[in-house]
Parts: C-alpha cells; structure tokens; sequence
C-alpha cells in the first residue's frame, strides 16, 4: 500500500485552561486530499484542536505543520472554516453577504457572484438571494454559510459538527459535496461526535477522548482493528452442528422457513472460507455474511460508555 503524502500534521499539542488540560501531547496526521473524521465526544478537545489549526488560539505547546513548512499567519488564508457555532450577519440580504465575504477571501466581485450561482442553485437557495437571512430558516442558513466556507476553494476545508440541524435529505446533499470536495483535491478535516455518517464520509480518522487520542489510522484499519470474528448465515434447510475446529454456534433462531445462525470462530486461523465452505455441504445457505462492528460500536467501546 502507498504512503500517503500528508498535508497537516500537529505533533504534541498542549493546551491548559487554569486547572483543565483541553489537549495532552496529541497528535494528528491528516493525509493530503482525504476527509479526515476528528472524532469524540462533547469536551473531549475536538473544538481546541481546530481553534489552534485555524490559528484563533495558540497551543501551550507541539507544532503544527502544514502543506509541508512550519505552520504560520499567512497559511490561514489556505483553510476554509465552517465553525459549529454558525455566525452570519442577520439583516444583511444573503446574496450581498456573501459576496461581501467572498471578497474577503480575495475574490473578484464578478468572480464571486458567479461561483455563488453555482452553489446556490446546487443547494436550492437562488430564490432567497434577496432575502435578509434572518428570513430563512435554520437549515437555509447553515447551507449558506457551508458555501461561504468553501466559495474561495480553499486546499484545506474544516467542518465542526456540519450535519447539526440538517434534515436526511439536505444531509444527504452535504455529504455528496463534501466527498466530491475532496474528489477534486482538497483535504477535509470533519469534526463530529456523531458516529452515523462518519463510515460513509471520511477515508481516516483520530478519536479523542479525555485530551488524548486514544484511536486512529484509516476507517477499514480500525474497523478490521476490532472483528468480532462473528457471522450471520442464512440457511432454507439443513441442520447445522458446530465445528470444534472452525466454529461455534452463538445463536439459532427459524422463521418463514429460514434458520438464522450467529456463528463465532473457533481459532484465530478460521476464516469466512473455511467456515462456508464447511457449512455449504450440510445447508442450503441463501446468505453468508461477517458481522463487521461499526464506528458507533467501535466508539462506544472505546470512550467506555
């Protein structure tokens, strides 16, 4: 497998509040054009991290390097940021603010108008250009401000909590935009606690729990990390008795005709082959499939909750 060419990386970071420690010697490294999930819990110092990233705090201690150097004032200008605490002007009209901001970011006002056409039409907000955004609804308002953050096409992009208050279909519509973001190049980094959509958006992940990072390395590591070493099997006949040397019966339950079997490894050595294999000559097997936990199984076990 390739080393991938890492575009941030924060190495040792320390940040005390009076008697709380945020972060204790943490370490990232975010790999150049993948979605990278920073994931834990609320107070774990998520937050903090990206306050550093974005430059708005200064860490105690550790080092930030990005695209390569020493982390510095004018790399701010590279990172587009959406922060979880949304922050707009409310009687401003939404097509004149974020033209405003846009130019900001160094865009031409011709420039902008037009790369904000785009986006508006793509998220379904073009009829509310002349509204103030106090008039739009809350979902309405954090789409404007997703296309704010990314209107400059910065290489970096850092979502905090995106999906929070999005209905399914408009998270949906996110999460496709946000993995096409990163199809054209630019590296993300998606802060969440919320395990759902962590599998089908982001490439790596690190999660932290109590300032440190306690996990980390690529979605199908970790989740190969934790293989329960259990399988479903599906059967329409046959009466299925464990194999000592392949397996264990775990559970059995019949319904409709179909025998429903949880079967768990015997020896580290079995695999899914062996097992079907054994199993194909004394059952009509419909279905056969590993029970892979998931990031929310995988996240619980691991901050212990």
């Amino acid at each position: 497998m390739p080393t991938q060419e890492i575009f941030l990386s924060a190495s040792h970071i320390v940040k005390r509040y009076a008697e709380h420690t945020a972060l204790d010697d943490v370490s990232i490294s975010v790999p150049r054009g993948k979605v990278f999930g920073l994931l834990g819990p609320n107070g774990a110092g998520k937050t903090t991290l990206i306050r550093i990233i974005n430059r708005i705090t200064a860490p105690d201690s550790g080092e930030i390097t990005f695209d390569g150097h020493a982390f510095g004032p004018d790399d701010v200008r590279s990172i587009g940021y959406l922060p979880e605490e949304r922050g707009l002007y409310k009687k401003m009209k939404v097509g004149e603010q974020a033209i405003y901001l846009a130019q900001l970011k160094g865009l031409s006002y011709a420039e902008a108008k037009s790369r904000l056409k785009v986006w508006f039409e793509t998220f379904g907000i073009m009829p509310w250009w002349n509204k103030k955004l106090e008039e739009l609804s809350k979902g309405m308002q954090q789409k404007v401000q997703f296309v704010i953050t990314v209107l400059h096409r910065p290489p970096l992009l850092i979502f905090d909590e995106p999906f929070s208050g999005f209905d399914p279909v408009n998270a949906e519509l996110l999460k496709k935009e946000i993995l096409k973001l990163r199809d054209e190049g630019h590296t993300v980094i998606f802060s969440t606690h919320n395990m759902s959509s962590v599998e089908e958006v982001c490439d790596d992940i690190a999660l932290i729990n109590n300032s440190k990072v306690v996990l980390s390395g690529a979605v199908a590591d970790v989740k190969e990390q934790f293989r329960t070493g259990v399988f479903e099997l599906i059967t329409r006949s046959g009466d299925l008795a464990a194999d000592p040397s392949l397996f264990e019966i775990a559970d059995h339950s019949q319904a409709g005709g179909f025998h429903r079997y949880l079967l768990r490894k015997s020896t580290a050595a079995a695999t899914g082959s062996d097992i079907i294999r054994a199993v194909a000559d004394r059952a009509e097997v419909r279905s056969f499939c590993e029970q892979m936990p998931s990031m929310q199984e995988i996240f619980l076990r691991v901050v212990g909750h």
